[in-house]
């Protein structure tokens, strides 16, 4: 029998726990997306949580520059990027550097050794095209590589003094120890401190997320249906599942939260 098969469904959840949600910390790709692109019925899931007080936080693997024009006009309290690097306030405030980098130049130009050391033994990674816009880690597309392929990969930036994680779309070679869930602990610890850990709901679909369902720090973590393709090899695992995938996943939880809401009141 298969790991997942014992995830408890999202519709098992307690509408008391529901109705404590103040903050939903979340993955994008994905987890927001579907198929890639944002949907109405996602971008009116955001603002009827908005208008109901309740916070969200993007917390994704892509760049700086990407994240810094997409957080500044969506309905969300702040973005975090690269993995855990970067915090973007909300407000379009200069982003906050998590990874302390003394040497940026230095730092990027041991990243693409690392990356050029790779290539050796990968000769079909390719630079992913939103890497020049990166501060704190480097990528290539994560299409084509085998899971197996993929734990090598782990394996040799391990041996060069990096970290590695990789999502639906993107390989990453990080500062070691660099993670959502360091990243969305500093960030929840200095600029949101209000929020308690029940209070909060993370979300995510991809092996780089799983940082984010550890319940020593995130009591309440939600799975959309597509983590399933990867569930087998988190090392923590969602604490409920949506039925659906993607953002229609996402839409769900945000569903159920907002239900949860009226019920209580």
């Amino acid at each position: 029998m298969s790991r997942h098969q014992s995830l408890p469904a999202l519709s098992e959840i307690s509408s008391t726990s529901l109705s404590n949600i103040r903050l939903i910390a979340t993955d994008m790709d994905g987890t927001l997306t579907r198929r890639g692109k944002f949907t109405p019925a996602l971008l009116q899931a955001l603002e009827d949580l908005a208008a109901a007080d309740i916070k969200v936080l993007i917390v994704t693997g892509r760049s700086a520059g990407w994240v810094s024009g997409l957080s500044a006009i969506m309905p969300v309290a702040g973005a975090m990027a690269e993995n855990g690097g970067l915090y973007f306030p909300p407000g379009n405030q200069k982003p906050v550097v998590l990874t302390p980098i003394p040497d940026l130049a230095q730092h990027r130009q041991r990243l693409a050794t690392t990356f050029d050391n790779l290539q050796t033994q990968f000769p079909q990674i390719q630079e992913s095209a939103d890497n020049r816009f990166r501060i704190t880690d480097w990528t290539f597309d994560v299409a084509g590589l085998r899971e197996d392929e993929l734990q090598t990969l782990d394996n040799l930036c391990q041996q060069m003094g990096w970290g590695f994680t990789y999502s639906n779309v993107q390989c990453h070679i990080k500062p070691q120890g660099q993670d959502k869930a360091v990243g969305l602990l500093q960030v929840l610890r200095e600029y949101l401190p209000q929020y308690s850990p029940e209070q909060i709901v993370t979300v995510g679909d991809s092996p780089n997320d799983q940082s984010l369902f550890d319940r020593r720090y995130f009591p309440i973590s939600v799975g959309v249906a597509n983590v399933l393709e990867y569930v087998n090899q988190l090392k923590y695992q969602p604490a409920y599942i949506t039925t659906a995938a993607e953002g229609e996943g996402f839409c769900e939880l945000s569903s159920y939260i907002l239900k949860s809401l009226h019920i209580s009141s």
